[in-house]
């Protein structure tokens, strides 16, 4: 037997310590601060596409709810430090998420999001490429940054409109990719165009910046116009065919995000599954006053992966899920 042993080499566990050194001087020298937040909640996260674990806590809880839920991002609590006034920060540390082992992906790992005041979504795409740039000169390598629309990019690359093709066209645009179609919505279809389509064909030596998607993917971005169309204010960024940040100019308004908490809860009922409790206290914090801001979400495994060239996670992090 040999899974003690680790998945990743020593090579790259230096790699990622000189990586977690690097993204810790970019943010020192703009004056973003690094914070802690919790790893367990009462609230879980109602993403319908997104699992969450939850454990039970067996201590003394003076009546509050003994299930925990382990955070899928620091999304959350970062948002409520935005409104008690703290300003610009970030969180490098670990999240978790029921469902998803593979070759790309592992049940935790290791994310960096962070938040700027006065900003959107399309200042963000600057300071991300910036980062990632940074990230590929440790392994001597450069990547160019091109933006590109939601829009634009189906409609050059598939000859579709994503804001208006219906199921049919939707399914066409797949080509010789056989999916089997029970249950799919629309926004499913437009996500199997990107995954099957759209991403493998993406430059190695570029990052695309794709943003202002389809309103129904808002998640907990602000909804803008864009040529009489609404759409989300948010962005993926890629490098080559792997998605490595995700990015929203940030809803400001209580009111609007609890309606999208219950639609999730709504979907993932109708779906028969776990219905995680709402965050109430991000609720709170947004009513008492959040300031104008854009956030992003990167996965730093999956930066690792882009960086190296590897197509497996277990390259890159010291044991993977089967050695855990």
């Amino acid at each position: 037997m040999t899974d003690w042993q680790p998945s990743a080499s020593f090579e790259t566990l230096r790699l990622r310590a000189r990586l977690n050194a690097c993204i810790r001087t970019f943010f020192a020298e703009r004056d973003v601060l690094e914070v802690e937040t919790p790893v367990m909640s009462v609230a879980g996260n109602t993403d319908p596409n997104i699992a969450s674990f939850n454990l039970q806590f067996s201590g003394r809880t003076d009546g509050a709810p003994r299930t925990r839920w382990l955070r899928t991002s620091p999304e959350y609590p970062l948002k409520r430090l935005l409104a008690a006034g703290l300003g610009d920060c970030y969180e490098l540390g670990r999240v978790f998420r029921d469902g998803e082992a593979g070759g790309r992906h592992n049940p935790e790992f290791t994310m960096l999001e962070w938040y700027r005041l006065g900003w959107d979504h399309q200042r963000l795409i600057d300071e991300t490429a910036q980062l990632v740039q940074a990230a590929l000169a440790l392994v001597g390598r450069a990547a160019t940054l091109k933006r590109i629309g939601y829009h634009d990019l189906y409609r050059a690359h598939l000859g579709i409109d994503p804001h208006t093709a219906n199921l049919e066209e939707l399914r066409d645009a797949m080509g010789e990719v056989r999916i089997d179609p029970s249950g799919l919505t629309r926004d499913d279809w437009l996500d199997l165009l990107m995954t099957h389509r759209l991403q493998p064909a993406f430059a190695s030596d570029q990052l695309l910046a794709v943003h202002d998607y389809p309103a129904s993917q808002c998640a907990l971005a602000r909804l803008g116009e864009r040529d009489g169309v609404p759409v989300a204010e948010r962005f993926e960024l890629y490098l080559g065919p792997l998605e490595l940040a995700n990015g929203y100019h940030e809803l400001a308004d209580a009111a609007e995000q609890g309606q999208r908490f219950d639609r999730d809860l709504a979907l993932r009922q109708q779906r028969g599954d776990t219905l995680p409790p709402r965050d109430e206290r991000l609720l709170e914090a947004l009513q008492a006053g959040f300031p104008h801001c854009a956030g992003v979400a990167m996965g730093i495994d999956r930066l690792l992966m882009a960086m190296l060239g590897s197509p497996r996670i277990a390259d890159v992090v010291a044991f993977d899920f089967g050695r855990a």
